[in-house]
């Protein structure tokens, strides 16, 4: 379907509207109006884009004082903006990968931080032997905090039973958790436990929950510094300055989005009938159904939902989306064709 306005809560196709269910806008960030106020305000401070290494000898402030925040708020020592969250993961893959080492992902790992030659951490549901003999080496995980069919963050539990002899990196993508999952929606990063661990990454995008352009990686200092002395650091662009700045102007305005999302989750948990056919976990704004006729029947009562062919599952994900901008009127109806 191809549409020729940004898909808020209702979309026009072929003249009729549709309720929408879909995207990743959870906090309906990138339609709101008061947000777009403040991005306008900043674009003509900052101009529409500042296509210009962050290495170069002119450099912005505003990179400084939203990194500083992200530090603050995700509890790491360093943090550096990128101009996508998928640049993000292939920039800490690639660097990690200058160095001997063993790659390991959880199942179904976001593709930006697969590594190539990456093998299973779990082996029929069992973890990976090579994990647990006593060879001495640097290993690297790499997980999403929230897989993309799940409603339940990740738990990283396995981490106690991996050998003492590996050093282990964590990589942990919050592409879909920063914002919404943790307190203040800071994700689950600074929660998961690193005495077992030599180094734990955050890297995100900034485009879903919080409605930026941009991504972001978070670590110790040491590693950040080395990010950004990386050949794809210094020859790329960085993230967009106005969208930053607006970020840091509409603290308030992201509570009150979190507030509305919350509420609409309680809502909707007070009407959605349990079913086998879907998961859904009202701390977290999606419910994925495993039925291709549950879509069908959405779109016949013209709701319209997420599905597409993801890279790293067999069959088409059917995804509902549940944002801060749904009215209950657009909950009810929504519930009304599910039960």
């Amino acid at each position: 379907m191809i549409i020729n306005e940004f898909p808020s809560r209702e979309i026009t196709i072929n003249n009729e509207k549709y309720l929408y269910f879909g995207g990743t806008s959870y906090l309906g960030m990138a339609s709101n109006k008061e947000f777009q106020t403040t991005i306008f305000e900043g674009l003509k401070k900052w101009g529409t884009f500042y296509g210009s290494s962050r290495s170069a000898n002119i450099k912005l402030a505003i990179y400084d004082e939203v990194e500083n925040y992200f530090s603050n708020f995700l509890e790491t020592e360093a943090s550096v903006t990128i101009s996508s969250g998928t640049l993000a993961g292939k920039m800490v893959i690639d660097s990690l990968s200058k160095s001997p080492k063993k790659f390991f992902h959880y199942p179904k790992t976001h593709p930006a931080v697969l590594h190539a030659n990456s093998l299973p951490l779990f082996i029929n549901e069992k973890l990976n032997p090579l994990l647990q003999n006593t060879i001495s080496e640097e290993i690297v995980i790499t997980a999403d905090a929230i897989l993309a069919l799940e409603t339940e963050p990740t738990t990283f539990e396995f981490l106690n039973s991996i050998s003492s002899q590996k050093k282990i990196t964590l990589v942990v993508d919050e592409s879909h958790s920063l914002g919404i999952i943790g307190n203040d929606g800071k994700g689950i990063f600074s929660s998961i436990d690193s005495t077992r661990l030599k180094r734990k990454i955050l890297i995100s995008s900034l485009g879903k929950a919080l409605g930026l352009s941009g991504g972001i990686i978070a670590s110790d200092k040491k590693f950040i510094d080395y990010i950004k002395a990386q050949t794809l650091f210094v020859s790329s662009s960085g993230s967009n300055p106005a969208y930053l700045e607006a970020f840091l102007k509409s603290k308030e305005l992201y509570k009150k989005q979190r507030k509305l999302l919350f509420d609409n989750l309680e809502f909707l948990a007070r009407i959605l009938k349990p079913n086998n056919h879907f998961y859904f976990n009202k701390k977290y704004p999606v419910i994925y159904s495993t039925s291709d006729i549950l879509h069908e029947k959405l779109l016949l009562n013209k709701i319209i939902i997420a599905r597409f062919k993801y890279p790293t599952y067999e069959n088409y994900m059917n995804r509902i989306v549940i944002t801060a901008n749904h009215t209950k009127d657009d909950l009810e109806k929504l519930t009304k064709t599910i039960n």
